[in-house]
């Protein structure tokens, strides 16, 4: 490859999102603002959004979910990879060893929380590799709220700080499982709008 081409490369920009659900199962297309989002993205041109029901969506296995976005999803450096809660950590370890155009985190946490199926995903059982995902990610950007029932603020703060990510911070979103999320098809916008 020459390295005109190897620069083209660099700057490729995004064509799809990938949206990786949070664990508990069920049709994902109607669950939460999966559906919603996917059908408004999908109206962008030259641009598609992906949403799959995952492999073994109760306990959400790093080692079943992460080859299944490599292989299935096929996340790569022209993906935004959209993380909700459970896929946020999925989204996180991804790209401590894949180079991926951005990932959007909502809902982020560091820990397992002391819950038998977060222990069980895999996820929680070493330190977070900031300074790799870092490196692997153009963009990162994190929507956190301080009343989500299921994570502390502490966690989710960490997720920024360790990330240096761009932090859309609530007071009242809960664990955003809303049906429509506005703000998310608008951060997608700003990063399409980069590519040029």
């Amino acid at each position: 490859m020459s390295l005109v081409n190897m620069a083209k490369d660099e700057h490729r920009g995004a064509n799809k999102a990938v949206i990786v659900p949070g664990n508990g199962g069920g049709n994902i297309e109607s669950c939460l603002w999966y559906g919603w989002t996917k059908k408004r993205l999908n109206k962008i041109p030259n641009f598609q959004c992906l949403l799959r029901n995952m492999p073994d969506p109760y306990t959400a296995r790093e080692e079943i979910w992460l080859p299944f976005m490599e292989s299935e999803l096929q996340c790569d450096d022209q993906t935004i990879i959209i993380g909700h809660s459970s896929g946020a950590a999925a989204a996180m370890r991804y790209a401590e060893t894949h180079k991926v155009f951005a990932i959007i985190l909502v809902s982020a946490y560091t820990s397992d929380l002391g819950d038998p199926i977060e222990q069980e995903s895999g996820y929680f059982n070493r330190p977070w590799q900031w300074e790799a995902i870092k490196s692997n990610c153009r963009y990162i950007v994190q929507f956190g709220s301080t009343d989500d029932p299921f994570l502390p603020w502490s966690e989710q703060q960490d997720v920024a700080d360790g990330l240096g990510a761009e932090l859309h911070k609530y007071l009242d979103r809960g664990h955003f499982q809303n049906t429509e999320f506005h703000e998310l098809i608008s951060v997608v916008q700003k990063l399409l709008d980069s590519r040029a």
